[in-house]
């Protein structure tokens, strides 16, 4: 019974970290004051490492003025900076392999008996975390475990790039398992080598949710 309780406290821990995480990683909208104090309230219910990184970004958000905060946001999270949201761009590119990598993506969705987001890309970070976080524990859990290289490899590129951001990836990172020395070398694989390219098989999503402009 302890080890139930044990496990079901550290799920609840882990699902307020994935859906501030998310607050965090959304464009900042006429939405974004709310989301920052929407995770300031979840922040009281949380404590140790992921909830000191969490605070970072918060801060930071909360100091930049919101044209700013946009515009930083759009500088950051950009494709040619390798440090996008869309999971599925790490490991597949531009490639026709990245449709068969979404779908897996919507396929968990689905089972867990709601639709993909129809304006977004399913493989969005933000969404995944969303979904983990209300949804579904576990099979956001196992999508997030899964897609732990992409996340490794936004972590650093965010880190390079002096984000504030890289402390939300952190504290997503310190609710998976630790990673082993292999996906560790593959990460600065990517890292270095950027993801896969090709030009056919895929179309676009747009980003709206939250609308991210000038992308």
């Amino acid at each position: 019974m302890r080890l139930l309780a044990r496990a079901k406290r550290s799920t609840l821990r882990d699902r307020a970290v994935w859906q501030a995480a998310s607050l965090l990683l959304a464009y900042p909208d006429e939405q974004h004051a709310e989301r920052l104090d929407t995770v300031a309230s979840l922040l009281e219910h949380l404590d140790g490492k992921p909830a000191e990184l969490l605070r970072r970004t918060l801060s930071a958000l909360r100091a930049a003025d919101p044209i700013t905060a946009a515009t930083d946001y759009v500088d950051t999270f950009d494709m040619r900076r390798r440090a996008t949201l869309y999971l599925t761009y790490w490991t597949a590119g531009d490639t026709r392999n990245r449709g068969m990598a979404m779908l897996a993506f919507s396929t968990a969705y689905r089972r867990a008996g709601v639709e993909p987001p129809r304006k977004e890309g399913p493989d969005y970070l933000p969404v995944v975390l969303e979904f983990a976080a209300t949804v579904d524990a576990e099979a956001g859990r196992r999508l997030l475990v899964a897609n732990r290289m992409p996340i490794d490899v936004l972590a650093t590129a965010l880190a390079a790039a002096g984000s504030p951001y890289t402390h939300t990836i952190a504290a997503v990172a310190a609710t998976l398992p630790a990673v082993t020395d292999q996906q560790v070398q593959r990460a600065r694989e990517l890292v270095e080598a950027g993801p896969p390219t090709e030009s056919v098989g895929l179309h676009p999503f747009s980003l709206t949710v939250p609308p991210r402009e000038g992308g």
